[in-house]
């Protein structure tokens, strides 16, 4: 018989073995282990061991928290979006736009260099969807918090409590400031800590304004102080920034429109000539020099693409 033929089943042998020996001699040595103890031969873990541990397991957790920071927590992401459509249904509709877009590319006859990028891009439709819909919606919470604090800081005035001021905010403001609010209001009625509701407010919506207005509430709560004018200055800190930020964005207009433009053009040229002339536009890909001057020419449109963006992007 051909030892090619043989060749993976000696390596699935070998690997079996070396397994075998390997659990055994783990088994038998924590056996061991255990039997040294119950006999007093050896003792438990000392502290220095058990603090050893402890820290060891803590830089574990940390580093596996640093990976999993780096991953888009898709359910959070549904629900700062208030999608309703489970995330596999999203999945599976970007996967059937795919499918549509590798499929037309081969009727169409083009360039299967280009085939899995019109995938790509039509798989990517709903996600950018889902992303544009978590972006309006967190502007609008971030537009109406300034008047809900307002709203919270009269009913302070008027004799209300806090709660009861949360509620009106639920009851009066419209969505999706209303819905985060009567769902805080909700939660302590069911027993939850309302320092514990706000922060899990915070957790859902990614807001640096809400952030100040929950770290206010729970400072008053152990300090004591006027929550009323505390709430009415940081809504006027609210108003003005956002008046600064109107106006950066006045001024980067120009900055912003030149950079859209600037890096849309060369991929609609590109399409552009592909539709006219396809044999001219075709030795960016058919030579080695067109091969080298294409990826030299994105690295230098992502580039500037970064540059552009730093410049245009002034936080306030």
């Amino acid at each position: 018989m051909d030892i090619i033929v043989l060749l993976p089943l000696i390596i699935a042998i070998a690997v079996a073995g070396i397994l075998a020996f390997v659990l055994r001699g783990s088994g038998s040595k924590q056996a061991a282990t255990r039997l040294d103890i119950l006999v007093g031969k050896k003792r438990t873990d000392s502290t220095q061991e058990i603090l050893l541990k402890k820290a060891y397991e803590a830089d574990k957790s940390k580093i596996i928290e640093a990976f999993t920071g780096l991953m888009p927590n898709f359910p959070r992401f549904f629900e700062q979006a208030d999608a309703k459509i489970p995330p596999s249904y999203l999945f599976i509709i970007g996967a059937i736009l795919g499918g549509l877009g590798l499929l037309m590319s081969w009727l169409m006859q083009v360039p299967i260099f280009f085939a899995p990028l019109s995938g790509l891009v039509l798989f990517s439709l709903p996600f950018i969807w889902l992303w544009n819909k978590r972006r309006v919606r967190l502007n609008m919470f971030a537009a109406q918090l300034c008047d809900a604090l307002e709203l919270i800081a009269r009913a302070l005035r008027a004799g209300h409590s806090l709660a009861a001021g949360i509620h009106v905010v639920g009851e009066e403001m419209p969505s999706p400031i209303a819905d985060e609010f009567n769902r805080v209001y909700e939660e302590q009625n069911l027993g939850i800590p309302l320092e514990e509701a706000m922060r899990s407010m915070c957790d859902r919506v990614p807001n640096l304004d809400l952030k100040f207005f929950v770290t206010a509430v729970a400072i008053q709560r152990q300090t004591g102080g006027d929550l009323a004018e505390i709430l009415d200055k940081i809504g006027h800190l609210i108003r003005e920034r956002y008046k600064i930020l109107g106006q950066v964005k006045a001024l980067t207009a120009e900055g912003r429109l030149s950079g859209i433009v600037l890096i849309a053009l060369p991929f609609v040229m590109f399409l552009v000539m592909l539709h006219m002339k396809p044999d001219y536009i075709s030795e960016l890909w058919n030579t080695e020099l067109g091969l080298k001057m294409s990826i030299g020419a994105l690295i230098m449109q992502l580039v500037g693409a970064i540059f552009i963006k730093k410049i245009v992007d002034i936080k306030v």
